[in-house]
């Protein structure tokens, strides 16, 4: 391929990249029905022969960003799984790492994420297939000696879930919070919980906190 070709495939790139760039957003601010593909190649400066060049429709467009998310999530939650022999001094750390890299995926991908995540008529069944891939990452855990089995790996998996999502809405994306910063929070209340047990094994007096 010469050089002219070789441009031409890039600027295309480009110009492909940016019509998802500015689809996301339209997406997320107006929502799947009042987003217009006119409205798109308005704000990208190009013309709507241009956006079918890359897209057969305004469906395969927000399918696109809807999957892409969705690929990200999955590979993040996969790597979060704890393999074996893990220090118990590394154990805090190396969770919090795994949830700041989930959290990170929120706050860059923002616009995708309110589609993904939280717009689409997928949101709720990616949210299932999350808690059960958490569900298998917990139960592969217990199986490595890290956590206890006497709680229901199923109901913690959709928790955590469900924090992920609600401290993204009202922490993360206001600006109040980083993601290292919920990460550490998460990892300490699903580690240690909030009732402080001293080492005789009984609970101690809240009046003495």
């Amino acid at each position: 391929m010469n050089n002219r070709g070789r441009k031409k495939g890039a600027d295309g790139e480009k110009s492909r990249e940016l019509l998802m760039e500015i689809a996301a957003k339209q997406f997320a601010l107006h929502g799947f029905h009042e987003t217009k593909i006119s409205t798109i190649v308005k704000e990208a400066h190009v013309t709507q022969p241009t956006f079918y060049l890359y897209f057969k429709s305004k469906e395969a467009i927000f399918q696109e960003l809807v999957d892409m998310f969705k690929g990200k999530l999955h590979t993040l939650v996969e790597q979060s799984r704890l393999s074996s022999g893990i220090e118990s001094a590394e154990l805090q750390k190396r969770i919090a790492n795994g949830l700041t890299a989930i959290f990170r995926l929120f706050q860059d991908n923002e616009q995708i994420a309110r589609i993904g995540f939280f717009g689409s008529e997928e949101s709720f069944d990616m949210k299932k297939k999350m808690a059960k891939q958490i569900e298998e990452n917990l139960a592969t855990e217990v199986e490595n000696g890290y956590f206890h089995d006497n709680v229901d790996l199923n109901t913690v998996a959709i928790a955590i879930v469900g924090v992920i999502e609600h401290l993204t809405l009202t922490k993360l994306w206001k600006g109040i919070n980083s993601p290292e910063e919920l990460a550490e929070e998460m990892t300490k209340l699903f580690l240690y919980g909030l009732i402080l047990v001293p080492s005789t094994g009984t609970i101690q007096n809240t009046s003495e906190l």
